[in-house]
């Protein structure tokens, strides 16, 4: 991949995220309200050029669970605010979807004091973003996100560029089309959200955007791993008090069990919410529902409807 800075480095002035929007030039001279307003008419344009993207996160989706089966990880590499909403998705996994950290991970230039600070210049390095994808030792069974608001992030194009020499799924989600990173990654997923009403200030609605379409992609890839029930979040961790009323609840509103046994059930289940619905249902104890939910691939809807063991809920 060229190494000279000269080829990450379009002018600004072409940029859709970088533009400025001429009709919001007298924004600081409003009031409060009419600021907060305007903002809000801004954000409410993000859903929509996400929606035209659907077709493409499709295909992240996809692969993202492509991986997940395969003993492979989910990857999003990013610098700056779309770092950080990459490391916020992938912290999120775990608790909610009872997946390991390994399922998941986060890399953002300038490494983990960047999570915290701006390191302005970590984002400028080629080789530092190749270097991220060597030492997670990325492989044909993940999946790697490059989320660039530019398109032109030297350090995401210098990790998309090895993963993809790595044989890795390539996914590239800017807020700019066409950019820098349809060069580098099979799938583009593009949301323009136009100008922000801060120029230039990309953790606004280009953020959003990211976070919206991290959301889709690693939620429904989860799905796709049955890693939830109808739209329950049947392997959450219950680590704390909330949880675990939050998972007693579940329990209850899909078996029709009393809260007690429901509490009861979550407890011989060692926790697992997805374990104590399939106990209270069949009837079997914890080690031959496990054995059960692994033969089910751990999809508790299979599990559910195998011949023998058929749940009245499993059509929810």
């Amino acid at each position: 991949m060229p190494s000279t800075e000269g080829q990450y480095q379009p002018l600004l002035d072409r940029l859709v995220t970088e533009s400025v929007d001429p009709g919001l030039t007298d924004i600081d001279s409003m009031d409060i309200e009419g600021r907060l307003r305007i903002m809000n008419e801004q954000d409410s344009l993000v859903a929509n050029a996400v929606a035209t993207e659907i077709p493409r996160i499709a295909r992240a989706v996809a692969h993202a669970a492509h991986s997940f089966r395969a003993g492979g990880r989910l990857l999003y590499v990013g610098a700056g605010t779309s770092g950080r909403l990459g490391i916020l998705d992938a912290s999120e996994c775990p608790p909610t979807f009872g997946v390991s950290r390994h399922w998941v991970q986060g890399i953002i230039a300038g490494g983990e004091r960047a999570v915290f600070e701006a390191v302005e210049d970590a984002e400028d390095d080629v080789t530092a973003g190749a270097a991220a994808i060597i030492n997670a030792d990325v492989n044909p069974n993940d999946t790697v996100i490059g989320i660039s608001a530019s398109g032109r992030t030297p350090f995401v194009l210098g990790a998309l560029h090895q993963a993809r020499k790595r044989g890795a799924a390539t996914v590239g989600l800017t807020n700019n089309r066409p950019s820098e990173i349809d060069s580098v990654a099979s799938i583009i997923i593009a949301p323009v959200v136009g100008p922000e009403v801060l120029a230039g200030s990309t953790r606004l609605k280009s953020g959003t955007a990211q976070k919206m379409v991290l959301n889709m992609i690693s939620t429904i890839a989860m799905m796709e791993v049955g890693k939830t029930y109808g739209n329950l979040m049947v392997d959450l961790q219950a680590t704390n008090a909330k949880l675990r009323v939050r998972s007693a609840r579940m329990i209850t509103e899909v078996t029709g069990a009393d809260r007690d046994s429901a509490a009861a059930a979550l407890e011989s289940a060692g926790g697992s919410a997805k374990l104590a619905i399939l106990m209270i249902e069949t009837g079997l104890d914890a080690d031959k529902g496990t054995q059960l939910l692994e033969r089910a691939g751990g999809s508790l809807r299979r599990a559910l409807g195998t011949p023998e063991h058929r749940s009245p809920n499993s059509d929810m």
